[in-house]
Parts: structure tokens; C-alpha cells; sequence
């Protein structure tokens, strides 16, 4: 009897074990397909050099400041007008701003009189009544315009900064509630119409504003070198350098040489940090990586874009953990390459448009197409098929498209299996 039962009790393990085996192969293997699930979820780039069309005939630009878009679709692009002279014995200015529609096509321009829009122009963004907000980093104003380039708002007087002599080579105050010290970006809450500045490169502070440019609050100062390191929250290490707005009415700030990107809510109360983590061992990095932030399309914004322009690359990341989970571009001045990275890209639609603002008598067009299965698709150099509302391909399925303005916008595409509501 005794013998009969260690049998039945030996067989008996030898099926719990097989069952816990099967139960373990097959918790491994969804591990495996939910791993592969989510991979196959984060976009992969390839170049695809078929966007914009031609300027008009004479038109050059110079450095470009920004890029942002509309919710007409397009793509607005700001020139700082400083061609060489070299290039004025043979071309002319294009204007200070420039609208591209989906297709490529200049769509409109503007305010071709330099002394209009501020000095050295840096940030652009379009709201929600599609008006354009334009920031100088040489100069102490924000501005706001109409859609076809009539000034309807403008914070601060021209040529004057937020230092102990008002002018660019004094001390910073960090206070004005007139006057900004060379500010980098705006984002406008579509809620209220508060404008958000990041100021900016002289400055170290978030600026907010009423509808009408009355001056609500502040929050931010200049770090040290501890506080950098430790990532003391509302401090920052040097340029403040790019500012958004979440779905959940978060505020983004790049921290650029503090190599991260603070997170607060609309009253400037600290929420977290996001490290990009890719520069120097130690902070401050002098190029920093920090420099422009975005989110995917999705209610969730599951992803969060970062242009890092220290490593000359844009990377995705997992918007929750902060995790990089890929990255695309390199330093170069070909196809695919960036130089100068700066206030990186915008999304709108399924879009996302980048620029690289590369020297004055440089020029480049390319486009980038996710790789499918492992393997590159031919450059098809041809141009985006679009049907109204700005779907490609007509009843196709819609590709996501990522256009990146250097000199001329490019193009980034990928299809929405690899990515759910870019």
C-alpha cells in the first residue's frame, strides 16, 4: 500500500509540475507577444525625401527659428531673414513667415519687413482661433498675429529687456511684468487663452499672462551647479528653452543644459522631472538635450517626443515611465541628418513637422518612411497624395506622416500599425 502511494503521489507531482511548466511557457509567451505588441506599437523611420514644393522663383531663406502648424493643416515656418550677401547679389529675402499646405505648396506669407516681427526669431505657435505667436531670442517681446499676418497683440516694447539698464548686455532681473530677456517659446491654454512663455535665454523663469497680456504669475530662477545636479525642481541650469501644454493640463518645460524636462501644473507647483540622459557625465551640459518636447495624438498621449539636439536626434519615449524607446536621426548634413536640432517639431493630425535650422546658405529636403518586417522600402521620390481633409491615398489607410522643415520642411512617415493615433 505504502508503495502503491508514493507512486500515485510521484505521478501526481509530475503533473502539477507539467501544468505549472505549461502555465509558465504560456505566461512567458504573452510576455513575449505583449513585449512584441508594444515594440511593434513605437514608430520606426526611414528616409522619404518627396515634400515641400519649390519656393517662388528669387525666394531664399535664411536660418529658420521654428516651426508650428495650424489647424487648417499648415505648416508654419519663420525665417530669420539673414542671408548672406553673396546670396542677395542673386536672390532675394523670403518673408519672415511662411505657410506650407499638406502637399507641399506655400500656401501664404508675411511680414517680409524684418523690423516688424521680433528680433531673431525663435518660437511659433498657432492656438486654437489658428492666430500665430512669434518669440525672438534677440529681443524683449512676444507677439500675436492674425492668420494672414495683421498684429494683434504684442507684450512688451521692441528692443527693450528685462535687465538692470534694459538692454540686451545688462543684468538679468527675472521679474518684468512688461518686458522678457530673448524669450523662446509660447503655448497658449485653449481653456482660458493663457499665455505660458518660456523666458528664455537671458531670463530663467515661466512667465504667464492673461488673454490681454496682463501679467498673472511666474515661476523659475537660475540654478547652481548643485541644484542642476540633483534636479532641484522650478531652477534652471541655463536656456529655458521650449514650453507645451499636456491633455492633462500639464505644463512641459526643457530645462536644456539641466538635461531634462520639468513637468508642473498650471500654477507652477513641481510635478517631476524627465531626465534625457544622453549628454555629459556631469550638469550642466553645455549643449544640453533637452530642446523640444511633443506628444502623440491619442487622448493619453501614450508618447512623448524630445528633440535632442546635443546627439542631433528625436527620440520617443514612453510618456508615463519616461523611458527612451526609439530614436531617429543623426549628426550630419544628409538625408536623415540634423544639424542643429533646435525647437524641433509639431504635431497636428497624424503629423509631425520638425525643422533643422542649419547655416545661412544651407539647404536640405528629405523625408523619412517607417521600415516594414526589418527591411527598407524604396525611396519613392514622389510626392504625398492627399484628399481633402488631409487623409493620403484617398480611401487607403492613412498613413501617419512626420514632415520635417530644415531649410525646406521634410517629411517622416509610418503607418498606424506602428503606432496607434500618432
Amino acid at each position: 500500500m505504502a508503495k502503491l502511494r508514493d507512486i500515485l503521489c510521484s505521478k501526481m507531482t509530475r503533473a502539477k509540475l507539467l501544468v505549472l511548466t505549461g502555465a509558465v511557457t504560456a505566461l512567458a509567451l504573452l510576455g513575449s507577444v505583449a513585449l512584441s505588441q508594444t515594440k511593434a506599437a513605437v514608430p520606426k523611420f526611414e528616409v522619404d525625401p518627396g515634400w515641400p514644393k519649390p519656393l517662388p522663383e528669387g525666394w531664399i531663406t535664411g536660418r529658420l527659428g521654428s516651426v508650428c502648424v495650424d489647424s487648417h493643416d499648415h505648416v508654419i515656418v519663420t525665417n530669420r531673414r539673414d542671408i548672406t550677401e553673396e546670396e542677395q547679389e542673386t536672390s532675394k529675402q523670403a518673408p519672415s513667415v511662411l505657410l506650407f499646405d499638406l502637399a507641399g505648396n506655400l500656401a501664404g506669407s508675411w511680414d517680409g519687413d524684418w523690423d516688424k516681427v521680433p528680433g531673431v526669431i525663435h518660437g511659433c505657435y498657432a492656438d486654437r482661433d489658428n492666430n500665430i505667436w512669434l518669440t525672438g531670442n534677440g529681443d524683449g517681446i512676444i507677439q500675436k498675429y492674425t492668420h494672414d499676418g495683421k498684429l494683434l497683440l504684442q507684450i512688451g516694447k521692441r528692443g527693450v529687456f528685462d535687465t538692470s539698464d534694459g538692454t540686451s548686455k545688462g543684468k538679468s532681473l527675472n521679474s518684468s511684468q512688461t518686458q522678457f530677456f530673448n524669450p523662446a517659446a509660447v503655448v497658449v491654454d485653449p481653456q482660458n487663452g493663457d499665455v505660458y512663455v518660456a523666458d528664455g535665454y537671458g531670463n530663467r523663469r515661466v512667465a504667464v499672462f492673461d488673454r490681454n497680456g496682463k501679467f498673472l504669475r511666474q515661476w523659475g530662477r537660475q540654478a547652481t551647479k548643485e541644484e542642476t545636479e540633483r534636479g532641484a525642481p522650478a531652477v534652471f541650469s541655463q536656456v529655458v528653452h521650449c514650453i507645451t501644454m499636456s491633455n492633462a493640463e500639464l505644463i512641459y518645460v526643457c530645462d536644456r543644459q539641466g538635461d531634462r524636462v520639468q513637468v508642473f501644473d498650471k500654477m507652477g507647483n513641481f510635478q517631476k522631472n524627465i531626465w534625457i540622459r544622453t549628454g555629459t557625465q556631469t550638469l550642466p551640459d553645455p549643449r544640453g538635450t533637452a530642446w523640444w518636447i511633443g506628444f502623440s495624438r491619442d487622448q493619453e498621449q501614450k508618447f512623448m517626443y524630445v528633440m535632442n539636439g546635443r546627439n542631433e536626434q528625436v527620440h520617443t519615449l514612453d510618456h508615463a515611465s519616461g523611458k527612451i524607446l526609439s530614436t531617429f536621426g543623426r549628426p550630419g548634413h544628409q538625408l536623415g541628418n540634423f544639424t542643429h536640432g533646435h525647437p524641433g517639431c509639431r504635431f497636428q493630425r497624424q503629423h509631425l513637422y520638425c525643422r533643422d535650422r542649419l547655416g545661412p546658405t544651407d539647404t536640405k529636403v528629405q523625408a523619412r518612411r517607417r521600415s516594414v518586417a526589418g527591411k527598407k522600402k524604396k525611396a519613392a521620390l514622389r510626392r504625398p497624395n492627399f484628399f481633402k481633409g488631409g487623409a493620403p491615398g484617398g480611401s487607403r489607410t492613412p498613413d501617419l506622416r512626420i514632415r520635417s522643415p530644415l531649410l525646406y520642411p521634410i517629411e517622416l512617415r509610418a503607418r498606424p500599425t506602428d503606432l496607434i493615433n500618432l
